[in-house]
């Protein structure tokens, strides 16, 4: 047989939608793939159905972004950032944060470059870096808080990496970085004179005290930062495909060249529709957070219950759970036993990691109470099943 290319040879497919598959296959309680099981905000379901049935948005958009879609994110970033986001020229739309990860890295990398990523990482930066030509630098965060060694990532830098992926809060493990770890990060990136893409996907789902620190609003850093974003868990939408690329206009020049080559563009009429939702009142966030809240609350108490140990996240609806008690040396094939035999889904914690970690799982909290209550309850007979 023809060879096919040799850069997909050093990953595999998501092991994240895999377990979505297996969840369907033993009817288990899905907590590995991010997705809610709530409706969206009924106001932006409304605005849905009234750009579908209006007819004039049925075609391509400009491919960057509809202007109106622009001008609201724009509004709504400038908010938050405390800084000014120009929607002609300082945003391009993509398809999901997933398309604007994979432009960020393909906007600044040439073939050879090499990329820090902090390890856990969401399982797309690896092969988003290997795909766009460059080399990933791994630079673990160390369990159970997910702090950095900064000598550690001194080394890395020394390497002359052509940029740095930071996800602020972090998939898998829930962390938030502190304005001053970013700004440490900021100063090795400007001795290195490397770019600094930063995934602010969860920017809303921030547990007190900690707080969501912009990375591109730092002194000194909003020339070098592509922020990539994501409507998606924001306002429950994870199918719509809405994410979006952030940076100087130089570099999103170069950006939309990349995402019309990839996509031509995010889908029109759900730009449009998704303008009510950027200008959405503070009070949105401020419940959202809260809802939050009180599900991680809900689900962290049965892994009390239950006796497990875990990372009690800072952000993000995702929390990684130490299953080494149970005497699995294979952390996917106690995934694959937990869904058939428990009825909960789960994550393997090795597709997060560069080190061989294999005694953490990642569970995901993004659901109603009672779906949280019902997954509780079939986790209590973990340890009568083990």
């Amino acid at each position: 047989m023809l060879a096919t290319a040799q850069r997909l040879h050093g990953f595999t497919e998501s092991v994240i939608r895999e377990m979505t598959r297996v969840a369907h296959q033993h009817g288990a309680i899905n907590l590995s793939q991010g997705f809610p099981d709530f409706d969206p905000p009924g106001a932006l379901l409304a605005a849905g159905a009234r750009e579908m049935a209006k007819g004039d948005h049925h075609q391509y958009a400009i491919t960057w972004g509809a202007p109106a879609f622009r001008r609201a994110l724009a509004e709504k970033q400038s908010r938050l950032m405390g800084m000014e986001i120009d929607p002609d020229a300082h945003v391009v739309a993509t398809c999901g944060g997933t398309e604007a990860m994979l432009v960020a890295l393909m906007t600044v990398c040439n073939p050879g470059d090499s990329v820090v990523i902090f390890s856990p990482f969401y399982e797309n930066y690896g092969a988003d870096t290997i795909l766009a030509g460059a080399r990933p630098i791994y630079v673990p965060l160390h369990p159970p808080d997910f702090p950095f060694d900064r000598d550690e990532l001194r080394r890395a830098f020394a390497q002359k990496p052509r940029a740095i992926v930071i996800c602020n809060p972090s998939n898998p493990c829930g962390k938030v970085f502190t304005e001053e770890e970013l700004t440490f990060i900021g100063e090795l990136a400007r001795e290195a004179d490397a770019f600094i893409i930063t995934d602010e996907v969860y920017e809303h789902i921030v547990y007190a005290p900690h707080r969501h620190v912009y990375t591109a609003s730092l002194p000194g850093l909003w020339e070098r930062t592509l922020t990539v974003g994501s409507l998606s868990k924001t306002y429950a939408i994870t199918g719509w495909r809405l994410g979006y690329v952030i940076a100087p206009a130089s570099i999103i020049a170069q950006a939309r060249k990349v995402h019309d080559f990839l996509t031509v563009g995010a889908p029109h009429p759900l730009q449009e529709a998704a303008v009510t939702a950027l200008r959405f009142p503070s009070e949105y966030y401020e419940k959202l957070t809260a809802a939050y809240a009180l599900r991680r609350d809900v689900f962290l108490d049965y892994l009390r219950r239950v006796g497990l140990k875990f990372s009690e996240p800072q952000g993000t609806y995702y929390v990684l759970v130490d299953i080494a008690e149970f005497g699995h040396a294979d952390d996917t094939a106690f995934c694959h036993w937990m869904a058939k035999e428990i009825g909960v889904a789960a994550v393997p914690g090795s597709s997060f990691f560069a080190e061989p970690v294999r005694y953490l799982i990642r569970f995901h909290y993004a659901k109603k109470e009672e779906t949280l209550h019902a997954a509780g309850e079939r986790l209590l007979r973990l340890r009568q099943k083990a």
